[in-house]
């Protein structure tokens, strides 16, 4: 199978505004997010990607879109990739919703959480992981499985997807730190995820590009006993 980016968006004026702005109309990318989104042309320039799916949300096209202008991609708009629906939490300061009890159960028990008129954590990652599957096969089908697509969404959405990559539970996906346009990787195969990176937030991405198969290469979905030989 193929190998995704995981992107979340550059900073939005709603990152540092102490709101949780979740779906909120009206957001976009920040003075420092635009210089994040026009950095990952470079960052990605040995990346051969063959695809761009984008949430709904407009700071995710605006993230990628000097890269998609640059790449001449015309990005997939994928509503399971969408921010969480945080309910009647939107708009609402930080502060106010730490004294909410259900503040408790999103960070130690995240699989239980229901938001109030929103959808749940466990009905994110569900179908945020479908999502991903369904476009990992359809560009493997379409450029083989050595091909390199790229996905831009967000913070909880992108923790979600790592935890199911990882093989943890949900419980503990808020132990996995995704900071705005930071770049996470996951390789699928049809035996088991590899995690490649990890809130990566500098230096180039070459290395992802899955190499020319070689001799005495173990198969895709095989691990390297010992440790992999960074060929």
């Amino acid at each position: 199978m193929a190998t995704v980016v995981f992107l979340r968006h550059a900073r939005s004026t709603a990152n540092n505004s102490g709101v949780l702005a979740g779906r909120s109309p009206g957001v976009h990318l920040d003075e420092s997010g635009r210089r994040q989104a026009e950095g990952l042309v470079e960052r990605l320039v040995e990346v051969p990607l063959r695809s761009v799916v984008v949430s709904p949300m407009t700071r995710c096209a605006e993230t990628v879109a000097p890269l998609v202008a640059a790449r001449g991609l015309s990005p997939v708009v994928e509503d399971d990739l969408a921010e969480v629906e945080y309910g009647s939490w939107t708009g609402k300061a930080i502060k106010e919703l730490l004294q909410e009890p259900l503040w408790k159960v999103v960070q130690q028990h995240p699989s239980a959480a229901v938001f109030p008129g929103g959808e749940g954590l466990a009905a994110v990652q569900a179908r945020a992981v479908a999502a991903v599957r369904a476009h990992d096969a359809r560009v493997s089908a379409e450029f083989g499985d050595r091909a390199v697509w790229l996905l831009c969404s967000h913070g909880d959405v992108i923790k979600s997807l790592l935890a199911d990559a990882l093989g943890q539970h949900l419980d503990s996906f808020q132990r996995i730190v995704v900071d705005p346009a930071s770049v996470s990787v996951v390789r699928y195969t049809d035996t088991r995820p590899f995690v490649l990176r990890v809130n990566d937030s500098g230096g180039g991405l070459a290395g992802v590009v899955p190499p020319e198969p070689g001799s005495g290469d173990a198969p895709a979905g095989d691990a390297v006993v010992g440790g992999a030989t960074g060929r």
